[in-house]
């Protein structure tokens, strides 16, 4: 193996994932040297293996469940989908698995990218060993950046490894339909690749340990869900855990904590992530390989003044936008301390604090329909000790659902906090609802109080009229 002289910049950024990216562009923008490291695709889970082919293979789905509420278009679409045309779609988003466009976004912004494995040596040293060998030491002068994600975690089962099962990349890039496909956990992947690969013709069977889809929404969300796929031909059973698999041939055989045998296709486990830091070199700086990195709200490692942790390895908001977010945070605290600024903005809201994990996380569920929610759920706002109240609105009621589709179900809640008279969340579910969700958003990050949202009037005849119900059920409760 060759090793290169050590070679310094101001930044090191290990996973080139969308928020290894977003840490990158911030450093590059504010003057910053910057070196990147990424073992696989540039552009990491998100652009290959989960949000951009799980949603272009969901679009055309959930397209045709609303166009089959629409008089005059019903009829045209009862027929099935064209499943070669969406898997060629899927393929187009994802760059069929090439990651060229973004390795040329790199270069623009004047970025160096190393391929290989990158592991901490050190304060402020990485080391890279590249595919063909060769061998990078690079350090830090002001700050290591750790964007390394997350991997599927497959639970340790008698017959697991001959079984080959499926974890979110495949179910997300697979190039045919299982006749029979189980699923196993009620979390947004499991509840997502149901929804797809039922609509494109396999037998989906979803077992949820626990009491419904969905735990960490609203529970009326996983209701609402579980009941459109189990009308949609999906057999979902609560309560059931996996106890065993094994593979007889081709088939997939499932032993559930019931008793029960379920022959499949293939099996897809979405039953949790697990930090990518168990090959990290964390040893080297007095952490445990393999642990979620403790930040604080700048993202810098709990102890260290020159190692973040951005994304997913901080256990923070696990969805891809939030580590965005993060990164922009922390991109901009990079820059500052590294400029010698001698106070940083980190109060609430401020340029340095990733406030927004902590209250106003928002997330869509694409299924049919769709969940949206943003902030606290009444559980949690009730667990923190707010004193709040729960408002719900049937979406129905409003005139645009009935526009927007025929037998339109949905449901909307928001939850104010008595004492400010803001909202602490908002939970819509509902065909259509996810463009609805940044509205909800801005209103519980920017603390809007319900006194001044009677001003924001929802254009007629819309389904964001569901505001102005939401209004006046809480007036006049």
């Amino acid at each position: 193996m060759t090793e290169s002289e050590s070679i310094a910049y101001d930044v090191v950024v290990l996973g080139a994932g969308p928020v290894g990216e977003n840490v990158a562009d911030r450093a590059r923008a504010a003057g910053l040297s910057t070196a990147i490291v990424e073992s696989e695709l540039v552009g990491g889970e998100c652009s290959y293996w989960a949000c951009m082919p799980s949603k272009a293979l969901l679009r055309s789905v959930l397209a045709r469940a609303d166009a089959r509420h629409v008089p005059g278009l019903s009829q045209a679409v009862q027929g099935p989908l064209d499943v070669g045309a969406v898997l060629a779609h899927r393929d187009e988003y994802t760059s069929h698995w090439k990651d060229d466009g973004q390795v040329r976004w790199l270069d623009g912004i004047g970025v160096d990218l190393y391929r290989g494995h990158g592991r901490l040596a050190g304060p402020r040293r990485v080391t890279v060993e590249g595919p063909d060998g060769e061998r990078h030491v690079l350090t830090a002068r002001h700050a290591v950046a750790v964007s390394t994600g997350t991997r599927a975690v497959v639970p340790h089962l008698p017959g697991i490894a001959e079984v080959k099962p499926w974890t979110s990349r495949e179910a997300t890039s697979a190039h045919a339909v299982p006749g029979r496909l189980v699923v196993v956990g009620g979390g947004v992947v499991g509840v997502e690749m149901a929804t797809a690969w039922q609509a494109f013709g396999s037998k989906v069977t979803v077992l949820v340990r626990g009491k419904g889809l969905l735990p960490r929404m609203e529970p009326f969300a996983g209701e609402l869900v579980a009941e459109a796929l189990t009308e949609a031909g999906a057999d979902v059973r609560t309560g059931t855990s996996v106890e065993a698999v094994t593979r007889e041939g081709t088939t997939v055989v499932v032993t559930t904590s019931a008793g029960d045998r379920i022959e499949a296709d293939e099996i897809l486990f979405a039953t949790g992530r697990a930090p990518r830091t168990d090959d990290l070199g964390l040893e080297t700086i007095g952490l445990d390989p393999g642990s979620w990195l403790s930040v604080d709200d700048s993202c810098r490692v709990t102890g260290s003044d020159w190692l973040y942790a951005v994304g997913d390895v901080n256990h923070r908001a696990l969805l891809t936008h939030q580590g965005k977010y993060q990164a922009r945070i922390a991109g901009a605290a990079i820059a500052a301390r590294a400029a010698g600024v001698p106070l940083l903005e980190t109060d609430p809201w401020g340029a340095h604090a990733a406030t927004a994990d902590h209250a106003a996380v928002p997330q869509v569920v694409f299924t049919d329909p769709e969940a949206a929610a943003v902030g606290l759920s009444l559980a949690e706002a009730e667990q923190a000790g707010h004193r709040v109240r729960a408002v719900d609105v049937d979406l129905s009621s409003v005139a645009g659902a009935g526009l927007y589709g025929e037998g339109y179900r949905g449901r909307a809640r928001m939850i104010v906090d008595l004492d400010t008279e803001t909202l602490r969340g908002v939970t819509f579910v509902g065909p259509g609802v996810g463009e609805m969700l940044h509205s909800a958003t801005i209103a519980v990050a920017g603390e809007v109080p319900v006194s001044r949202l009677w001003h924001a009037v929802p254009a007629y005849p819309t389904v964001s009229e569901v505001w102005l119900r939401l209004l006046e059920a809480y007036r006049d409760a």
